[in-house]
């Protein structure tokens, strides 16, 4: 006999979220069917054959088994003093790093395996907000270093934006101005947490740019159906777009939040991934306004690290507002509901930590580092080439903006009548194995996202066959299997 139907939420029931949707879904079908699934339809570098830092996994393992510190310093002497060895320095992990880790395990008091504080380890969040002040040249006597007491340490940026949106939105009528195309993260937590999305929609053919136009017209309409617009999120750079922003885009908001008294969430996940490009970040951008509320997120998920699994990030939020009715501050809010949770997972925090705490002396591990870094950054850089040369060939495909982050946004100016973008995406999927994302899915029609993190090799299988596919697909022909 079965149970009775049970009544659930029905903001979750309504929710979508496309980068897993039906189309990432029937590929993975496909894969168990034995079909060859090329997972282009999220950024999950890994998981395509991106290799992981050296320094941040050597570090992660001897914390987890504190006795191979000393292991390895044992066998280190040991082999040095054997005229036997052909062993060398650098067959053993570095000094450095067996130094590090015991200064971590120190500071963390009882090892990875224990609860932290709720804000996460201090010493973590003391190095986070040395990165801050580093990328942004604040200095003390700016007055706009980062406050560690300001900073959380998450499970990841997603976490660090849900947790912001579930405190600002209190009534259904409660508006966050996300852009479109956007990150199905922003639509389907707005909808968890029974708040209004207002769209806005920045200029594709000008790079992805923001004016104040653009803003305002989003801004009256949503007013004029009776939303209060709490918040504009922003990511930068771009995803799905991939697209950087430039300053005046970056102060343009500014300026508008200021105006209409919101918040800023500032997604900053990508800030590595710029190829050549230039990064301001919101913090820097925003200097002494104490207007503004600002909310910025990174994580280590993306950048040359991608570490999706290891679920880190940081919150830092500036000007912190009181809470309407109460003698609290936003901050207080925050760490309550940090606290329900206890703390974020320990290796996550350490990896936040790593990432923003690389190796600075001029040892060989920071030459390994440096190394490493630039090697996967070049070759993403090369990847995104590839595609984009990829779409010159194919009819009435265009793509907009500076190469940012791990995306490309083309648009399907031409497809046959009675089909959409998903259409196509299933079928090429279908067809040549390729998974991408459909542009609907991320609020904007006829367009896809593809990451652009296979291997080169699997693109130059692939490319081919989908230039071939999507010819033949727009011009309205059949297919040739």
């Amino acid at each position: 006999m079965s149970s009775s139907p049970i009544q659930i939420n029905q903001n979750i029931l309504e929710m979508e979220y496309a980068v897993r949707g039906p189309i990432p879904q029937r590929a993975a079908k496909l894969r168990q069917a034995g079909k060859n699934i090329i997972f282009c339809n999220i950024g999950n570098p890994q998981a395509l054959g991106q290799p992981p830092m050296s320094y941040y996994r050597q570090v992660i393992s001897l914390l987890e088994e504190p006795s191979k510190i000393a292991r390895e310093r044992e066998l280190k002497e040991l082999f040095e003093e054997s005229p036997m060895s052909s062993l060398h320095d650098e067959d053993f992990i570095a000094d450095e790093i067996l130094d590090l880790s015991e200064d971590i395990l120190k500071k963390t008091g009882k090892g990875l395996g224990a609860y932290t504080e709720s804000k996460g380890y201090l010493f973590a969040r003391e190095a986070v907000a040395d990165f801050i002040n580093r990328r942004d040249g604040f200095t003390h006597e700016s007055g706009l270093l980062a406050d560690p007491e300001e900073i959380f340490l998450t499970d990841g940026a997603s976490d660090g934006a849900k947790r912001i949106l579930d405190l600002l939105i209190a009534e259904k009528t409660d508006g966050v101005m996300i852009p479109i195309p956007q990150y199905p993260l922003y639509s389907a937590s707005i909808k968890m947490f029974g708040g209004t999305q207002t769209n806005y929609y920045p200029d594709e053919e000008n790079d992805w740019a923001l004016n104040r136009k653009i803003l305002e017209e989003a801004y009256a309409q949503a007013s004029a159906e009776g939303v209060k617009v709490k918040a504009i999120v922003v990511i930068n750079p771009g995803n799905p777009t991939g697209a950087i922003l430039d300053k005046e885009s970056v102060y343009e908001v500014i300026s508008f939040a200021k105006t209409h008294n919101l918040a800023i969430i500032a997604d900053e996940v990508y800030q590595e991934n710029l190829y050549g490009g230039e990064f301001t970040s919101f913090a820097k951008a925003l200097g002494d306004e104490k207007n503004v509320v600002l909310f910025s997120l990174h994580s280590i998920s993306k950048g040359f690290y991608g570490e999706c699994g290891h679920r880190g990030g940081y919150l830092e939020v500036r000007n912190s507002p009181l809470v309407a009715g109460t003698e609290l501050n936003f901050i207080d809010l925050l760490l309550k509901q940090a606290s329900v949770s206890l703390c974020a997972n320990s290796v996550g925090q350490i990896m936040t930590y790593l990432m923003v705490s690389p190796p600075n002396s001029e040892s060989r591990v920071r030459q390994k580092f440096i190394v490493e870094k630039e090697k996967v950054l070049a070759n993403l850089y090369e990847k995104a080439m590839m595609v984009r040369e990829a779409f010159k060939k194919m009819d009435g495909l265009e793509s907009f903006g500076k190469t940012g982050a791990m995306y490309l946004f083309p648009r399907l100016n031409k497809l046959p009548k009675g089909t959409d973008d998903f259409d196509y995406c299933m079928a090429l999927l279908e067809e040549t194995g390729l998974c991408t994302v459909n542009g609907s899915g991320f609020g904007l029609k006829n367009h896809l996202r593809i990451a652009f993190l296979p291997s080169k090799e699997q693109l130059e299988e692939v490319l081919p066959r989908w230039i071939e596919f999507h010819n033949r697909y727009v011009n309205g022909e059949q297919s040739l299997r």
